[in-house]
């Protein structure tokens, strides 16, 4: 059995998300990321050399990292659901672009420094200058379609997973209608509506956990 090693509302959303599309049966492994232990107590180093999730743990015992590589291996898994165009393709080059621009236009360029708490204002107003335009790229696309693509796929689901902090950057999705529309379209699909009900729950159990200390 695979198992995806998550942290609650993190990127790793989105792969819970995916494997719920594909009806998979996945052991769900949660990560604090600020001490980087498993809830066990181990270590999650060995798993995750940067300390970051998702990483999936395959049927076969290797370990994938990245979003970027972790979504289409998923998509490929369960080819029933559908989740992405067949590999040769220039649909598929495109899940593969939405992906990296998803991943690095948007996740690390714009919401990772706005999300830092650490990270200085000169950070903060840098990232935040980069939003316009990005949003203005996904703006154009969801006005003349429901989906990156051509119906749902991983891309959508990673995407639903970064608009997903908006409200805690300030990022008011309302300047860019369609996207807020693709967010909320999302927002009432079964397996988005199951995956982040279980997240939040995990989170605000979290939240009281750390208040308790």
């Amino acid at each position: 059995m695979m198992s995806l090693y998550f942290a609650p509302l993190a990127c790793s959303l989105a792969t819970r998300i995916a494997l719920y599309e594909a009806g998979a049966h996945v052991t769900y492994i949660q990560v604090d990321t600020r001490t980087k232990r498993l809830r066990d107590g181990s270590d999650f180093y060995p798993v995750s050399p940067l300390g970051q999730v998702p990483v999936l743990r395959t049927e076969e015992g290797w370990l994938l990292s990245e979003n970027a590589a972790i979504l289409p291996y998923v998509a490929d898994r369960f080819p029933a659901a559908q989740l992405a165009p067949a590999a040769g393709t220039l649909q598929r080059a495109r899940l593969q672009q939405w992906l990296g621009f998803i991943g690095t236009e948007l996740h690390k360029a714009v919401f990772i420094p706005l999300l830092d708490s650490h990270a200085p204002d000169e950070v903060k107003r840098y990232a935040r200058e980069k939003v316009a335009l990005r949003m203005e790229i996904l703006q154009k696309q969801l006005a003349e379609t429901d989906y990156l693509l051509d119906g749902f796929s991983v891309a959508d689901a990673y995407l639903f997973a970064v608009l997903n902090w908006s409200p805690y950057t300030g990022v008011d999705l309302a300047a860019w209608p369609a996207v807020g529309a693709h967010y909320k379209r999302l927002l009432v699909r079964a397996s988005v509506a199951e995956a982040l009900s279980e997240e939040m729950a995990i989170h605000q159990q979290e939240v009281t956990r750390q208040a308790a200390r």
